[in-house]
């Protein structure tokens, strides 16, 4: 018996989100009494692993998984879920990981619980509590299968350190994977600061009026170390790429601290940012929809309001 985290990595650095989730797995792993090990695959950087309290890293090194492929990642890490006797498997919330949870469900035969936010309320019968209905209500969900699948919801129970000097490692061979998918072309968003790892989003809309206006809202997350965002009018428009747009038809959001400018409000924008923690929006019109969902707001001209708190920021 054991918790098996997936560790995903990109350009051999460990996504924040990773942590995140060995966090999790090594107090899971506690509460179970039971050991608890991450995967690691293709990615050198396991030393900085042993902060986060695993009792042992593997290693699977293979050209077959250069590119990331939710099928090829999935048949090998269910190898080792049987060759390791796990009861669970933890992932975290990435796009990669949540196409990798529905595949390894499919071939492990086992339920994939996806959203998870705390520990389980109840180890026997296992029993999560998980987001739903795009983050306006809780569930408490029952697995009872033998494996059992679960993503921990971004920024939902934190980076906890929990160091384990006597890491042990160790390199799983596996065969040769054989897959109808094929990879032909991977665009990758830029910036500092990825949306799905940022604990701050800086996000605008219309009301910036044009995409030259879009420096001082760079400004504001250079100052916070945020990543920027979008709504979908913007995204269409042409004014920011695709990538940047967040909301129920674009990337989720789940930031302890989330600025909306110039956004009204829109239902599906507001679906797609509603787990982050505090919500401040800044408006010049008192009406906006987002108003009712904001935990502060202010009524007041962007071009004003938006200067003088990257400058009251600095000056702090």
């Amino acid at each position: 018996m054991s918790v098996l985290v997936y560790i995903e990595s990109e350009n051999n650095k460990f996504k924040k989100s990773s942590y995140e989730a060995l966090s999790y797995g090594k107090a899971l792993a506690e509460k179970m009494g039971v050991k608890v090990s991450g995967l690691v695959i293709n990615c050198s950087d396991a030393e900085s692993l042993k902060a986060y309290g695993p009792d042992k890293i593997l290693k699977i090194d293979s050209q077959d998984l250069n590119e990331f492929s939710s099928k090829k990642y999935a048949h090998a890490i269910a190898d080792v879920i049987k060759s390791e006797n796990a009861d669970v498997v933890v992932l975290s919330s990435t796009p990669d990981s949540k196409y990798l949870g529905a595949h390894l469900s499919g071939i492990t035969d086992s339920p994939f619980v996806s959203n998870v936010v705390e520990l389980p309320e109840s180890i026997n019968p296992f029993t999560v509590k998980r987001t739903c209905f795009t983050n306006k209500a809780f569930s408490l969900t029952e697995i009872i299968s033998d494996t059992k699948i679960i993503s921990i919801a971004s920024n939902s129970f934190g980076v906890i350190e929990n160091s384990n000097d006597s890491l042990a490692e160790e390199e799983i061979d596996i065969k040769s994977i054989d897959s109808d998918q094929r990879i032909l072309n991977i665009e990758k968003e830029s910036g500092s600061v990825t949306i799905a790892d940022a604990e701050i989003v800086v996000s605008a809309g219309r009301g910036l009026k044009g995409p030259e206006n879009w420096g001082m809202i760079e400004a504001l997350a250079e100052t916070l170390g945020a990543a920027t965002a979008c709504s979908k009018p913007v995204s269409d428009m042409g004014w920011r790429p695709h990538s940047e747009h967040v909301g129920q038809t674009g990337k989720p959001v789940s930031s302890n601290l989330y600025i909306a400018i110039g956004i009204s409000g829109a239902i599906q924008h507001l679906a797609g940012i509603n787990s982050s923690k505090v919500k401040v929006v800044i408006n010049n019109d008192p009406e906006a929809p987002f108003f009712k969902a904001a935990d502060y707001g202010v009524v007041g001209d962007a071009f004003e309001v938006v200067p003088s708190l990257i400058e009251k920021l600095k000056a702090r």
